[in-house]
């Protein structure tokens, strides 16, 4: 069954909430399945070593699971109005996918979580998206038929579904940011089964 790769970066668990109901919303469309996955964290003091197997939650990404992907749902927290280091760490591995085209002409969209309503959110999202380009893949925002963007008082953008997590970092997700996430991982799929993409 092809496979939608929802990955990820989640230091709070905000980011990984919003990724399970993006998974969700891909499994909704009909023949499609979602592949969860995380990064690794990355030392900030010297060259450190992790298990392959994470503790808990999806296992870490390989590049083999952007190569037999058919789209894309790539996301992060806000940090400093840019995606997290771990994320943007893998992402700088991927040149072997680049320079073969692994990524090119797949769908694509990107979701974040932030602290505060104005912490980021747009600029970190538009930041996810350069790589992406680059890779050759077609993105996807969310349009406002979804019509929760209008209305929501929490997250929601449309270059992507986004939460505000609070200043502790527990604030759980509004229904209005569920409903998005679920949207986007329904277009990301609808989208990709439009375009009949073979690995």
């Amino acid at each position: 069954m092809p496979e939608i790769l929802v990955l990820y970066y989640s230091r709070h668990g905000a980011t990984a909430n919003m990724a399970h109901h993006i998974a969700h919303g891909i499994e909704e469309v009909k023949g499609m399945q979602a592949r969860l996955r995380t990064v690794a964290e990355v030392s900030a003091v010297c060259e450190a070593s992790e298990s392959h197997i994470p503790v808990s939650g999806p296992p870490y990404v390989m590049p083999s699971d952007l190569e037999q992907c058919v789209g894309l749902a790539l996301g992060s927290p806000t940090r400093f109005g840019g995606m997290a280091t771990p994320l943007k760490y893998f992402l700088d591995s991927t040149t072997p996918q680049w320079l073969a085209g692994a990524l090119a002409g797949k769908p694509a969209s990107v979701f974040t979580s932030s602290s505060s309503l104005h912490g980021g959110q747009e600029s970190t999202l538009l930041a996810m998206m350069l790589p992406l380009l680059h890779h050759g893949m077609l993105l996807l925002g969310l349009p406002y038929s979804d019509t929760d963007l209008l209305t929501t008082t929490t997250g929601g953008t449309p270059y992507g579904s986004s939460h505000v997590a609070g200043t502790d970092s527990d604030r759980p997700l509004s229904e209005e940011e569920q409903t998005l996430c679920k949207a986007q991982g329904r277009r990301l799929a609808s989208i990709a089964t439009q375009l009949d993409i073979s690995n």
